[in-house]
């Protein structure tokens, strides 16, 4: 039976003789998975195509192979010449998850692993005063947390050892197992991923190559934090295992209730109280700044319950800028309690000489009130006419 030629391998993927690597990489992921055997059980000629794709992808994407076939053609393979290129060769795992790449996204690990694991992140959660957030603070945390073993320097094996290759995977934390058409990888049981072993572990951290100790800490709070702010300090995390990078230390700050500001973004809000006769005649009252001073504000005459006064620029700092927030004061007419029998008799003649004019706002509300209800065929008192009013 005659034997068939091989194609050009620069034809069989469908490239031309200067294609680059990702060219070539791009060209045999789309043809691998068009014509894999398991995406075409019925096709039997997918089969040989596939085994034709891979031989081709396995000399071309090797520099030196690619070099001699070249010069040489396909007679730089025959006769055990250098690469060998038969299809499923040795390579054949390695060149397969190519293909995973392509169809899952995802690639497999194909270095060994260098034994080292990151240290895992920490979080502290710091409370701080509304005031400590306006000026800033320079304060000291202490956390227990793993640090690098003094003992072993981190290597978790005994002084005057070193961890040595995993004899199971050689090293490479990975074992795999051909089925078929598909290359499986699975975690090495032996050292468990690290591709390392140690016949003599560090007494002083049973091998991990980290101790748990307590440290001190200096944290920068910057002026002007919010609640729920974050502070990263890298590098102050938990360190890794057998001598791998430490992870990262997350403070998370939370701000104390205060008793007199409420905070909104940079601004601050207040409520003060003040008397019914410095409402009317007018006045003024000093309040605390968040700054640790106090200020003057001016009440005019007739100030309404409610009504909010600005004091520019004395809120709270805009972290990492130059800006300023504002504080506003939101008055509250209190109703005096408790009166005596002469402060009644006070209020009830001031009551007789009361007008329109000196209560507008209930009189124009009660006025709607009365022309509503005149609308619906009902009348209504109004506010001068009810009882103990004259």
């Amino acid at each position: 039976m005659p034997v068939m030629a091989k194609r050009d391998y620069y034809e069989v993927l469908g490239v031309g003789r200067g294609a680059s690597e990702a060219e070539l990489k791009a060209a045999f992921r789309k043809l691998a998975m068009k014509y894999h055997p398991d995406r075409n059980p019925t096709d039997k000629q997918c089969e040989p195509r596939f085994k034709e794709i891979n031989e081709a992808y396995d000399v071309l994407k090797d520099g030196d192979k690619r070099a001699a076939y070249d010069r040489f053609g396909h007679a730089a393979f025959e006769h055990g010449g250098p690469g060998g290129a038969s299809g499923f060769g040795a390579d054949f795992g390695t060149t397969f998850a190519d293909i995973f790449e392509g169809i899952f996204g995802m690639a497999g690990a194909r270095g060994r692993p260098s034994g080292r694991e990151r240290g895992a992140d920490l979080r502290y959660n710091m409370e701080i005063g509304l005031e400590e957030a306006f000026a800033g603070k320079a304060a000291q945390i202490r956390i227990p947390t793993s640090v690098t073993c003094e003992s072993c320097s981190g290597t978790g094996a005994k002084a005057g050892s070193k961890p040595k290759a995993c004899p199971t995977c050689g090293g490479y934390g990975k074992i795999r197992h051909a089925q078929g058409f598909f290359t499986l990888e699975r975690t090495c049981p032996g050292c468990h991923g690290r591709g390392e072993v140690i016949d003599n572990p560090c007494a002083a951290c049973a091998g991990s190559g980290r101790v748990t100790r307590e440290r001190t800490l200096a944290v920068n709070v910057p002026a002007g934090v919010e609640d729920g702010t974050r502070i990263r300090l890298a590098g102050e995390g938990e360190a890794g295992m057998r001598g791998g990078p430490p992870g990262d230390l997350y403070i998370f700050l939370s701000i104390a209730p205060h008793a007199f500001f409420q905070r909104e973004g940079a601004d601050l809000h207040c409520r003060v109280p003040i008397s019914m006769i410095t409402a009317a005649l007018g006045g003024g009252f000093d309040v605390p700044t968040i700054d640790g001073g106090q200020t003057r504000v001016k009440v005019p005459e007739g100030t309404q319950s409610g009504r909010r006064f600005r004091l520019h620029g004395k809120g709270m700092p805009v972290l990492r800028s130059r800006g300023t927030g504002d504080m506003y004061v939101q008055v509250v007419v209190e109703t005096p309690q408790k009166l005596t029998k002469r402060q009644k008799e006070l209020l009830a003649e001031f009551e007789k000489q009361s007008s329109s004019e000196t209560h507008p706002e209930s009189a124009g509300f009660f006025a709607r009130v009365k022309e509503f209800l005149d609308g619906l065929g009902r009348g209504t008192s109004g506010p001068w006419d009810r009882p103990g009013a004259g």
